[in-house]
């Protein structure tokens, strides 16, 4: 079983139409609602493309230079479906993952294997003028379908995410939100970016580990933080 299984079957078995992922985006004013079975979709098309096109196998390293966003969230768990180690540090990474901004950085890394750009587009749109070999996502993974299925195991004592094994990384997401005190009735709003691995675990993989559903929001308008906390029935702020 791969981290991503430990942390999405439970959920897909209790609440599968239930919202898992909310994203606003306060400078846009975009709003996307993902229930627990189009997150799942999202991520098993994300990893059939890390997989079939990437070349992304157990063992392989995932560098993922991305904002907190719910496409974020799809190819950390595509990365991890596929039992790939996400690491920090893109020249160290056989792929890097990089939106628009990043992606002078993620070419300056040279990995041997390739860049994955994302526009994170609300619409799907993909991103013009990409430099040859720099695989465009939006453009890609729709041709994917919406499942995956490993071909070998994906054990839980690999790594999976900067050094730590994905059994490591679970029994932490577990803690902290056990320290939270989120459930499966939780529904999480959080601010937090996920550069930093504490983050990522708070602001993600805890709220994912308990069964609860997260909102979250972008370049955050302090003003209007409560009424979301309030229209979207919050129980948590991170």
């Amino acid at each position: 079983m791969s981290l991503t299984s430990a942390l999405l079957d439970p959920i897909l078995r209790a609440a599968p139409a239930r919202p898992l992922i909310t994203f606003y985006d306060d400078a846009t004013g975009e709003r996307i609602e993902l229930s627990a079975v189009t997150t799942a979709n999202w991520v098993a098309k994300a990893a059939n493309l890390l997989r079939d096109e990437c070349d992304v196998e157990p063992g392989g390293r995932v560098a993922v230079l991305l904002p907190a966003h719910w496409q974020t969230a799809s190819v950390l768990l595509a990365a991890w479906s596929c039992g790939a180690e996400v690491v920090g540090e893109p020249a160290e990474a056989d792929w890097v993952l990089c939106d628009r901004d990043r992606l002078d950085l993620a070419l300056a890394a040279a990995p041997s294997g390739g860049v994955l750009a994302l526009s994170l587009d609300a619409f799907g749109r993909g991103i013009d003028g990409l430099p040859d070999g720099v695989i465009d996502f939006a453009t890609e993974v729709r041709l994917h379908g919406d499942e995956f299925v490993p071909w070998s195991p994906v054990p839980l004592s690999d790594p999976a995410l900067g050094g730590l094994s994905a059994d490591d990384l679970l029994a932490r997401a577990r803690a902290r939100a056990a320290d939270l005190g989120l459930d499966a009735g939780s529904r999480v709003l959080s601010v937090k970016d996920w550069s930093a691995r504490e983050d990522l675990v708070d602001g993600l993989l805890a709220v994912l580990a308990a069964g609860g559903s997260l909102v979250q929001v972008a370049h955050p308008d302090e003003t209007r933080l409560e009424r979301k906390y309030e229209s979207e029935r919050c129980t948590t702020r991170l």
